[in-house]
């Protein structure tokens, strides 16, 4: 089938070096198996709707369930994300992603984290938290439910901060806390003041219409039907899910 996705060896290559290492009998081909996986995100489909030239479909859900659990995925997307050499602006945002029925079936089981998935005016949805770079590619990853302010995500995503000149961010990240913090290291804040504040803030509004590339870089990622539409239940499943497809969008 000419419209099957399949890695090259060069991007195999940059992958290779997250691989965990395998005890005993050697691992499936790595490339077949990975190309399957990243067609079924991108496709939203079913893993038993496998097209047969990736092999069999219990194969593919194997790997993908056992390297998600494990934060494989995400680690991929990091490690590479780690060579951006930004040095000057970073944005910050989060945008909701629909949880499908089957993501918000069943209990979650005792003493976890929860499913992540709330319950806001469009529905049950889940929401993703970023930190991009000025090309709007993601380097930092944060899922919460759908109702969490954007206040949590931001705390969340503080410490991954690289060292750069200049943040943007929407006025969902007004706060006084923010700006402090991102002035302890060193950032400076083009972040536009709440209404309610009785003293209005003064941001570079030229350098703030940058903030459309993050905008942009939600919307590529929606692309994927995986993403667009949370299908799991595990919540570190889902963002292994998110983090793949911004992996082979941006960093491979």
């Amino acid at each position: 089938m000419s419209d099957l996705f399949w890695l090259t060896d060069e991007q195999i290559a940059k992958l290779s070096p997250f691989f965990p290492k395998s005890h005993g009998k050697p691992r499936v081909d790595d490339r077949r198996v990975l190309s399957g996986i990243i067609f079924i995100n991108r496709n939203g489909l079913r893993w038993r709707d496998a097209p047969a030239a990736y092999g069999p479909h219990k194969t593919l859900y194997s790997r993908w369930k056992r390297w998600s659990e494990k934060g494989i995925f995400a680690q991929m997307m990091v490690g590479l994300a780690a060579e951006h050499g930004e040095k000057k602006t970073v944005m910050i945002d989060a945008t909701y992603l629909k949880a499908h029925r089957t993501a918000t079936s069943m209990a979650a089981k005792k003493g976890g984290r929860g499913r992540l998935i709330g319950r806001t005016k469009g529905g049950m949805n889940t929401k993703l938290h970023a930190i991009c770079d000025s090309q709007g590619r993601p380097l930092s990853l944060f899922v919460t439910a759908g109702q969490v302010s954007d206040y949590i995500g931001a705390r969340a995503l503080l410490s991954s901060l690289p060292k750069v000149d200049w943040l943007l961010g929407d006025r969902g990240y007004d706060a006084d806390w923010f700006r402090e913090a991102l002035q302890d290291k060193g950032i400076r804040a083009c972040i536009p003041g709440r209404k309610q504040r009785k003293t209005p803030i003064k941001y570079d509004k030229r350098r703030y219409k940058r903030r459309s590339r993050i905008e942009i870089k939600f919307g590529r990622l929606k692309d994927w039907r995986r993403v667009a539409t949370r299908y799991d239940r595990s919540p570190k499943v889902f963002l292994s899910a998110i983090a793949l497809t911004a992996l082979v969008i941006y960093w491979l």
